[in-house]
């Protein structure tokens, strides 16, 4: 399926209805559903071959454009009178305020069953694992997953399911099952909130499907339960969510390749553990990365994974500022152009600095600057201007933003303290709202008279 994210800001509501208004600032088209899985297997470092199946529309054609630029391989089988299933999330500030959908779930024709089937045993033999990626419409039949099971079983393959029939008694002689807690439930009628509840609804399927069941449980975590009843329960990485659009798929995906790999089931499921923790963190559906995985492990067992004064992406920013939370260090922000570094700009990082125990600098990327101050600006690219404020003592991250301002990324960082130059009235700091109403300071720090990036240039 085709997921597109349409991003905004909400400043009003409608006067036509209580509803409101999105002002669209960016849309972002991603592979969803399946074709997220076979995408994230190729970002965390594997190879992934996609048998699926899109209508002959724009939507499908812009789907295989993607899985191209992503380098999956795949066979995509036409679906006549099934057009490519799509989700439209629209999202303020990385807040999902409608979903769309357009997509008919009736299952496939037999014709496009027996071309699904067909093109399984030679993709088979290039593979390690299967996965099933069951999103209930339409392509995975009662016949494709019958004929799926039984080619693998010859080829000796594992196979992991990701499930979304009520019965799981239909993907008997699966290897894996990855139900989440909602779904667990309904296919056993029992409760499933605590570890106990889970072990007991879980051993119920796994005895009935022969199957090893991994439960995602949300903010609980995951656990594996095997068919004797033995149990392993993995707690959650304590992220702030983002958005957990895609974290499933993440997470099937770095548990299959894990597995795909010769690693134990346990390591495979604090594997998935980890990729769903940094999934959550992004808005709408994104991949996750081999170096964000590891980046995220090295969070997690206490270590700093870069040096002070590293410019990092906006991603690991957001890793160590949770990770800071951990250590209840408080996080400090400032953002700029910071063209001809000067006394004000020193003056600007140290008293920021004084008050947090990190300190984040926003930096704008040369096409910002450009934007804000003409073709003229910046003198100094943002390598070199990124490389100064890494070096000063009171700085501990620099992240460059392609925006125009910093307002997506403290959204994204929530610091504890947002300063700005004197020069900026307190209600009009970007961002400032959102600091507040999160429990934040926002300051201004005093001007060196006389020195600013702007008079230095006209001095020349």
């Amino acid at each position: 399926m085709l997921d597109v994210s349409v991003f905004g800001s909400v400043d009003r509501i409608s006067p036509e209805a209580p509803v409101p208004i999105i002002r669209q600032e960016n849309t972002v088209e991603s592979g969803g559903g399946a074709a997220n899985v076979a995408l994230n297997v190729v970002a965390m470092g594997g190879a992934a071959h996609l048998v699926t199946g899109a209508a002959a529309d724009p939507e499908g054609e812009r789907l295989v454009g993607l899985l191209r630029h992503g380098g999956v391989s795949f066979d995509v089988v036409a679906t006549p009178g099934k057009p490519t299933t799509v989700k439209t999330r629209f999202l303020a500030r990385h807040n999902q305020l409608l979903r769309l959908d357009r997509e008919v779930a009736t299952p496939v024709t037999p014709a496009c069953e027996e071309q699904i089937i067909a093109a399984l045993p030679a993709r088979m033999d290039a593979c390690r694992l299967v996965v099933i990626s069951d999103y209930g419409k339409g392509l995975v039949t009662d016949r494709v997953i019958e004929a799926t099971l039984s080619l693998a079983a010859r080829a000796g393959l594992p196979v992991i399911v990701d499930p979304k029939r009520r019965n799981l008694a239909d993907y008997r002689g699966a290897t894996f099952i990855k139900p989440n807690r909602r779904e667990l439930e309904a296919a056993t009628g029992l409760p499933a909130a605590t570890d106990r509840q889970v072990e007991l609804a879980a051993s119920s399927l796994a005895g009935t499907t022969g199957a090893t069941l991994i439960v995602t449980r949300s903010e609980d975590g995951m656990s594996l339960v095997r068919p004797d009843g033995s149990a392993i329960h993995m707690p959650t990485h304590a992220h702030e969510i983002v958005d957990v659009t895609g974290a499933g798929d993440a997470a099937i995906a770095a548990f299959a390749l894990a597995i795909a790999g010769g690693r134990p089931a346990e390591e495979a499921m604090a594997f998935a553990n980890i990729a769903a923790g940094v999934s959550v963190i992004k808005p709408g559906t994104s991949t996750v990365s081999a170096p964000e995985i590891e980046h995220e492990r090295a969070v997690f067992a206490g270590q700093l994974p870069v040096a002070k004064g590293s410019r990092v992406t906006a991603e690991t920013a957001v890793l160590l500022r949770a990770q800071w939370r951990r250590q209840r260090l408080s996080v400090g922000f400032t953002n700029g152009c910071f063209d001809l570094f000067h006394p004000g700009h020193v003056a600007l990082l140290r008293e920021t600095a004084r008050q947090c125990d990190r300190l984040i600098v926003g930096l704008n990327s040369d096409a910002s600057v450009r934007r804000l101050k003409g073709e003229k600006r910046p003198v100094q690219n943002e390598e070199a201007r990124a490389e100064i404020l890494g070096a000063m003592a009171h700085v501990d991250l620099v992240v460059v933003f392609e925006e125009d301002t910093p307002l997506d990324l403290i959204a994204r960082l929530e610091p504890d303290l947002l300063t700005k130059g004197a020069d900026y009235r307190i209600e009009d700091i970007v961002g400032g709202d959102l600091v507040r109403r999160n429990g934040g300071r926002v300051l201004t720090v005093d001007l060196v008279p006389g020195h600013s990036s702007t008079h230095l240039i006209n001095k020349r």
